[in-house]
C-alpha cells in the first residue's frame, strides 16, 4: 500500500558554473515515522542549466516522485530561498524562463490539501545535496 497521510520532500539543484552542467536531487520521506522512512529518491543530470532552473526542476521531480504515495499533506524543504519564496507567492518571478517551472511546481502542489513550504539551511538538506553532487560527479 502506497498511501501515506503526509510526505516530506527534501530537494536541491545545482550547476557547476551558472549556467553549467546541472543536476537535481530529491528525497521523499514519511515524516510520521521515527526516524522518517525514505520512500523515494531522485538523482539525475539535467544538462546545462542555471542554479535556479536546477532548483525548480528538483522541486518538480520530488513532487512527481511523491505522487504514488497519495498524501494529503505535502512538506517541501529546500535550501533555495528564491524558489521557496516564489512558490509561496511572497517574491515575484522576475526571470521569464522560470515562470513555466513555477507554474508546473504550483500545479503539482495544488493537488495537496495542505502544503507546507520551508527554506532550510544547507546543513539540513545534506541528503538531497549529496544526490546532486553524485549525479554531477558521474557525468
Amino acid at each position: 500500500m502506497n498511501d501515506h497521510d503526509e510526505v516530506t520532500i527534501f530537494c536541491d539543484g545545482g550547476a557547476r558554473g551558472n549556467p553549467g552542467p546541472a543536476a537535481i536531487g530529491a528525497v521523499v520521506t514519511d515524516p510520521t515515522t521515527e526516524p522518517p522512512t525514505q520512500l523515494a529518491t531522485v538523482s539525475e543530470r539535467i544538462g546545462v542549466a542555471t542554479n535556479n532552473v536546477a532548483e525548480y526542476r528538483a522541486v518538480i521531480a520530488g513532487l512527481q516522485a511523491a505522487r504514488p504515495y497519495h498524501a494529503r499533506v505535502m512538506h517541501v524543504r529546500a535550501d533555495s530561498m528564491l524558489v521557496i519564496r516564489q512558490l509561496e507567492g511572497v517574491w515575484r518571478i522576475k526571470q521569464p524562463h522560470l515562470r513555466p517551472l513555477h507554474a508546473e511546481a504550483r500545479a503539482l502542489l495544488d493537488t495537496y490539501a495542505v502544503v507546507d513550504l520551508a527554506h532550510v539551511p544547507r546543513e539540513q538538506n545534506v541528503d538531497a545535496d549529496l544526490l546532486v553532487n553524485t549525479a554531477l560527479d558521474q557525468g
